[in-house]
């Protein structure tokens, strides 16, 4: 593991996106090559004895550490988007937000056979939004091999619904 303390780079925003919520902003991190770098190979050490032949990742924050994760293991990247943005024919799950509902898509014919995936998102909060693209990885007939997160913040309990995936966070913020 890298020796930058990549906690030091995420910035507390209150009451946003809605009044209670602590937005966790990672823009610190990415405008740090030092960080970035740390946060993608840390990332890519938990991952690689997995064998992973894509990454999922949700948009979009997701997509910023999941693409670079996908290039540092040598797999392909899926992009998980929101509902109307992909071209071709799709597949959808909804799923709630600790603030409200939302939806992914993948493209129907993004992944099949077998297909070792890891799951991907920037931050794990209540679980949802990661149980749905493991929902949209397993129904389109590939396997999902772990979750990974930049930040997971354990006092929501989103690992839980997660069960029965491996889960690995970078930081964790326990309250």
């Amino acid at each position: 593991m890298s020796t930058v303390d990549l906690a030091a780079f995420v910035r507390d925003i209150p009451d946003f996106p809605r009044p209670g919520i602590v937005f966790k902003d990672i823009t610190p991190l990415l405008l740090d090559a030092g960080a970035l770098d740390a946060a993608v190979a840390e990332l890519a050490t938990l991952a690689r004895p997995l064998t992973v032949d894509f990454v999922v990742a949700a948009e979009a924050r997701g997509f910023i550490l999941g693409g670079a994760l996908a290039r540092a293991l040598d797999a392909g990247f899926i992009p998980a988007r929101k509902p109307g943005k992909l071209p071709s024919a799709t597949v959808t799950a909804r799923y709630a937000l600790e603030y409200g509902i939302d939806a992914l898509e993948l493209h129907s014919d993004a992944l099949a056979g077998g297909a070792r995936v890891l799951v991907h998102d920037d931050l794990l909060a209540t679980g949802g939004t990661a149980r749905a693209l493991c929902e949209l990885v397993v129904g389109l007939g590939a396997e999902v091999v772990a979750c990974s997160f930049l930040i997971e913040l354990s006092f929501l309990g989103g690992r839980r619904k997660l069960a029965p995936y491996p889960v690995h966070a970078l930081i964790d913020y326990p309250e």
